[in-house]
């Protein structure tokens, strides 16, 4: 079974991902910031990281990513950076910190699965 951490500051939002992919079997962990995300990521290994990046704490989730993508026991992670920051350079600031994927809020359940499948497989 793959492995998804979800670190999203706000509840409502990692309920309706934790759920949507429950559903599709999918072993599902939550952080509800980026400082607890960072801890969970190296002891969890997960295969995929679904990302905000405004969140409370010391880490936003450009830093997270960039932690993960230089550690060489996560470097492999696929993290997608979901986030309602949508503009160009959002998005290439993601790039920049090593995220293998972009989806903005609001998202549809299905296109949420469906990038999950995408970077990691069922």
């Amino acid at each position: 079974m793959k492995r998804v951490l979800i670190v999203e500051d706000n509840t409502d939002i990692r309920v309706l991902v934790r759920v949507t992919l429950e559903i599709e079997d999918y072993d599902v962990h939550e952080a509800a910031n980026g400082d607890i995300g960072w801890e969970m990521a190296q002891e969890l290994e997960p295969d995929l990281i679904l990302l905000d990046v405004m969140m409370p704490g010391v880490l936003d989730g450009f830093a997270v990513c960039r932690r993960v993508k230089a550690d060489p026991t996560l470097s492999a992670t696929k993290v997608v950076m979901l986030t309602a920051l949508a503009q160009e350079a959002d998005r290439g600031e993601g790039v920049d910190a090593g995220a293998d994927g972009y989806l903005t809020k609001p998202f549809k359940p299905g296109d949420l699965v469906d990038a999950v499948k995408d970077y990691i497989g069922s």
